[in-house]
């Protein structure tokens, strides 16, 4: 009910726009009477693009008709009566409204409740600290809408400057008709006798006289008003067009790029809703102000008097039309972008919105939207109004759709919901281009007309680049293409061009923020994880950051060359450390339970100077999407000496099979969680909770306490002499650089059956030592 508190007390422009939110598609008193109950109902949660979510969207039309009846029937005494009559009315009209098309009733309310809480905000960052300095984002919305204001004002001038130039030349034909009418009683004088001839041509020449005199000096002040009236509508042009130019070259390309850095787990764009009310008022201020010059230029060829003025109307209509052109084709916006990893034969979505469409009632007449995949080479030819014959360069199923009006929300958009790419026809790649660098694009085309058929607009948006992919295998160079392309991509620029090499922080930044989107977390690359990073892409050995920050990285390095020694290239890796912590170690990582970047020497350094048993887990160097526990033992082959051992990593497929944490708590012989954490008090929330009693082989089932796994301590610290645990350093399960596997001594995650039959000592304590 906050909010609700909060709006009651808006002003001015603030109060009107929230008050026409309201109407007879959502009462105000609905809203006023349930404040509570509505903003504690979970609106955001219905997707409003997938129609299975009707029956959610039901259940709230059906709770908000129950809610206001039973507001209604509590009403009680003479001022109640009226009240209960009409809330009941409104719980009626709402159910007869929405009950086959509940979804748009969650629509309407999302974007009341949205709106209600920018109008709040917008009016807490003005009146906070006392009028001081405002933040930027504020001082630029009310720059906007001052600006608004005085176009407002100065477009009412020129209306009433024009009503009255219509009222004077009305008054000025009425005249020469006057004049007209004198000069024809002058003429027929010749049928009067002479005498009286004589004294009524005297009064009409002086009358006529006199009415010319006024004519031409009205003339002159009616030619004046025509210009001093042109020159305000160009005055009002020039501020229209620097008022578009603000918006639309700069906060809706700054959306634009919000939503394409979204596409690399960016923030979110936000909503359009504050977009589209300044893209309205924009096509209202130049839509009457073309009225305005049309009917000027009317008064002109109604009435011509010598002079430029005519010509000076025509190129004012022609300015003002290519402004309103601009304003609509710029508006045809993509709201939701199609996946930029395409597979074929895979469903997929999208949503085109014209942001002006309501306001120019496009819909009256709705129009239909076509989509076609186009070629980098098409997408260039396209932008430079070059014929590309009609072609595209794949098949997409279910690709028209008709774009609906919702009129809760005032939105004009087209949903693509089932759209799937049957082929794709790729063009011949340039040197070294692989399938996954070779861009596309879902190119958005519609036709429609606005004031009476007097304007047909062909509109056309282009999608971000699209990476089409055939099968998985393929998806993560592809989504290498994309995040180099949505981190560097300069507004404005050819399809799909990008630069070739960037400083490395500005990497790091992509690289950071796509990590942080992939783990749904806070906890993003620290400076130490970067430089971890910088010395794997250069091969360097400085733990200085100041030393990579004039680095430049080229996209070879990034994702077409293998790293020195290895098969895979640097974002390969990157990418294999997402994967494996989405799918697995999430929780893990954001319990700060994972260090990961580190390499074998650092983990090494940092161990040795603690306790046996203190453990921590990297990422595995020589393998793709593989972590690995490193751990500070005793030397089993030479008394005193400690050593940190590396197991073999694992990987998503070992996860699969049996979690990190449950690893963790079968190998008794880690204790400590680097530096100095219990290793039950870091991970015992996510072990596995026991599922059976042990027996031991070739017994009888006997009656003892259940237990999961034999928690006895670590043979390296109980047992100092009993070394099974650490196999001789030239033992087959010990790979080239001493890491250890477990794979045929106790990967208790292939072999869990066993393991819940074996106690998991007599496994350690049957190796050689």
């Amino acid at each position: 009910m906050a909010v609700w508190i909060q709006a009651q007390q808006l002003q001015g422009d603030a109060l009107h726009q929230m008050q026409s939110l309201y109407g007879q598609h959502f009462p105000i008193e609905v809203r006023h009477y349930l404040a509570q109950w509505i903003e504690g109902q979970l609106w955001d949660s219905v997707e409003l693009e997938n129609p299975q979510e009707e029956l959610k969207a039901k259940r709230l039309l059906d709770s908000l008709v129950q809610e206001l009846q039973k507001k209604a029937e509590h009403q009680v005494g003479e001022d109640g009566f009226l009240l209960k009559i009409k809330l009941g009315h409104y719980a009626s009209q709402l159910k007869s409204t929405y009950d086959r098309c509940p979804l748009e009733l969650v629509r309407c309310i999302k974007h009341i409740l949205h709106t209600e809480k920018r109008l709040v905000q917008e009016a807490t960052n003005v009146s906070s600290g006392g009028g001081g300095t405002l933040d930027s984002l504020s001082q630029r919305h009310q720059q906007i809408n001052q600006a608004f204001e005085e176009l407002r004002v100065a477009m009412q001038e020129t209306e009433n400057e024009l009503r009255k130039l219509q009222h004077n030349q009305e008054y000025f034909i009425i005249q020469y008709q006057e004049n007209l009418h004198i000069q024809a009683q002058l003429n027929n004088l010749s049928a009067v006798p002479a005498e009286e001839r004589a004294q009524r041509e005297t009064s009409l020449q002086a009358k006529r006289a006199t009415l010319e005199t006024w004519l031409t000096r009205e003339a002159n002040t009616m030619q004046k008003y025509r210009l001093d009236l042109a020159e305000k509508h160009q005055q009002s042009l020039v501020q229209l067009r620097k008022q578009q130019t603000l918006i639309l070259d700069e906060e809706l390309i700054q959306w634009k790029r919000r939503q394409q850095l979204a596409g690399n787990g960016g923030p979110s764009e936000g909503g359009l809703d504050v977009l589209q009310s300044w893209c309205e008022k924009l096509a209202d201020l130049i839509w009457q102000n073309r009225q305005q010059i049309q009917r000027a230029k009317h008064l002109t060829q109604q009435l011509p008097l010598p002079g430029p003025i005519e010509e000076l109307l025509t190129k004012l209509n022609a300015d003002i039309t290519d402004i309103i052109s601009a304003l609509v084709t710029s508006t045809f916006i993509i709201e939701k972008q199609p996946p930029q990893v395409l597979k074929t034969q895979t469903k997929f979505a999208a949503t085109v919105r014209l942001l002006v469409g309501g306001k120019l009632n496009v819909h009256m007449n709705p129009p239909q939207v076509k989509a076609v995949i186009v070629s980098e080479q098409q997408a260039k030819a396209l932008l430079k109004n070059e014929s590309t014959r009609n072609d595209s360069s794949g098949e997409i199923l279910n690709n028209n759709c008709v774009m609906e009006y919702h009129r809760t929300t005032g939105t004009l958009s087209a949903h693509f919901r089932n759209m799937s790419l049957k082929r794709i026809k790729r063009s011949d790649r340039r040197g070294a281009e692989s399938v996954t660098e070779e861009k596309f694009t879902v190119l958005f085309e519609s036709q429609f007309s606005v004031g009476g058929n007097e304007l047909v607009f062909h509109v056309k948006t282009l999608s971000l680049p699209v990476v089409v992919i055939v099968h998985g295998s393929q998806d993560n160079n592809a989504t290498a293409t994309v995040l180099w392309d949505n981190a560097f991509a300069e507004p404005g620029r050819v399809p799909f061009i990008v630069p070739d090499k960037v400083l490395w922080p500005q990497l790091c930044e992509a690289l950071d923020m796509k990590y942080k989107a992939e783990m749904h977390s806070a906890r993003g690359l620290s400076d130490d994880n970067l430089v971890f990073l910088a010395q794997k892409a250069f091969s360097s050995a400085s733990v200085n950051p100041d030393d990579y920050r004039n680095m430049t990285m080229s996209w070879s390095q990034f994702n077409r060359e293998s790293l020195p020694g290895r098969n895979f290239t640097f974002w390969q890796w990157f990418d294999g450390v997402m994967e494996l912590m989405k799918k697995h170690l999430k929780p893990h990582w954001n319990d700060g339970a994972i260090m990961g970047f580190l390499n074998k020497q650092q983990a090494q350094d940092m161990l040795m100077s603690k306790p046996n048993g203190t453990f921590l887990l990297r990422f595995s160097d020589s393998e793709i999407g593989g972590i690995t526990i490193a751990w500070v033992a005793e030397n089993p082959n030479k008394a005193g000496e400690r050593l940190v051992w590396n197991l073999m990593p694992y990987t998503t497929k070992d996860f699969t099979i049996r979690s990190l944490a449950d690893r963790i708590s079968d190998l008794n012989h880690l204790l400590y969680l680097y530096p100095d954490r219990p290793k039950d008090e870091v991970f015992s929330k996510y072990y596995t909770p026991p599922l059976c009693i042990f027996t031991t082989p070739n017994s009888e089932t006997s009656t003892v306490n259940p237990t999961y796994m034999d928690q006895s301590p670590s043979p390296s610290v109980a047992h100092p002499n009993n070394f099974g645990i650490f196999p001789q350093i030239n033992d087959p399960m010990m790979d080239a650089d001493g890491e250890f596997d477990l794979e045929d001594t106790m990967d208790v995650a292939r072999h869990v059956e066993e393991l819940l039959r074996r106690p998991m000592a007599n496994q350690w304590d049957s190796q050689p030592s």
